[in-house]
């Protein structure tokens, strides 16, 4: 249990640059302190002890804001950033060097009994918010995205993000284990090929409009009989009927009333979307 409790303290130098001291970890880091109390309340667990081990969680509870079952498997090394919010439930197992950030859930789906929580691999990493929910497997190195749902099994090595939870393969890009805030938007960018497309359309029909109106205007001019006196013109101006008489194409408004897109309401979202 030490050594497991040395390796907790030292992992948080590696991964938080603001860690400054020994003195600023030991006491100022919720995190640290909620597995100070986990580890020997796990320890009373599995001897069947009654009654401390959940005294022992509580008190945790109420000094640090993470909750942790004395039951759950939390395996060396594991770091819980800000760590207020975090749940992990009762027969929920943690693999070693896991990084958890605030507000994460590893819960369960309903009142079966036996295992009901989910199972970490080593050196995932679990974004703010995140919902883990139910008997899974989740792989290691995975990479669950900030305030993700994920409610089946997750392979190694591979990047989950929205709600549900959908797998994204990172393919020839590695996602460091602190950057989180770089997972893909999947929704966000479906958004965007949408709305792409729509104006690509109403580009097309705006086009296809100006011809439909020059069309119309050619066979109305056609259809008029024209009582014109026939005058002599010279060489010089012979050519400019000719010129006038050729079709234009016409000319497709960014700013036209119909592309609703440019509205300011859409934009202010796309932009804040992070599209």
């Amino acid at each position: 249990m030490l050594a497991t409790l040395i390796t907790d303290f030292r992992i948080i130098f590696e991964r938080d640059p603001a860690a400054r001291n020994w003195l600023e970890v030991l006491f100022c880091y919720p995190g640290l302190q909620a597995l100070l109390f986990h580890r020997p309340a796990h320890w009373l667990y599995k001897l069947g002890i009654p009654f401390f081990p959940r005294l022992i969680s509580h008190l945790a509870r109420f000094l640090t804001g993470i909750e942790i079952h004395p039951g759950a498997m939390i395996g060396k090394g594991v770091f819980i950033d800000h760590g207020m919010g975090v749940v992990v439930g009762e027969t929920a197992i943690v693999g070693d060097y896991a990084l958890i950030y605030q507000g994460v859930t590893l819960g369960g789906t309903g009142k079966e009994s036996g295992k009901r929580h989910p199972t970490l691999g080593e050196n995932v990493v679990v974004g703010a918010g995140a919902k883990v929910l139910g008997n899974i497997q989740v792989g290691s190195n995975v990479r669950i995205g900030a305030g993700s749902v994920v409610l089946r099994d997750v392979p190694s090595d591979c990047t989950v993000v929205g709600v549900p939870g959908r797998v994204v393969y990172r393919a020839g890009e590695r996602v460091g284990p602190l950057e989180h805030g770089r997972l893909p938007d999947s929704e966000a960018e479906v958004i965007r090929a949408l709305v792409d497309r729509i104006e690509l359309m109403e580009q097309q029909l705006q086009l296809l409009q100006g011809r439909q109106s020059l069309t119309n205007s050619y066979y109305r001019e056609a259809s008029e009989p024209n009582y014109a006196i026939a005058v002599p013109v010279s060489c010089s101006n012979a050519a400019e009927p000719e010129q006038s008489n050729q079709e234009t194409e016409p000319e497709v408004s960014q700013t036209s009333p119909s592309c609703r897109l440019r509205d300011k309401v859409i934009e202010q979202f796309l932009d804040g979307g992070g599209i």
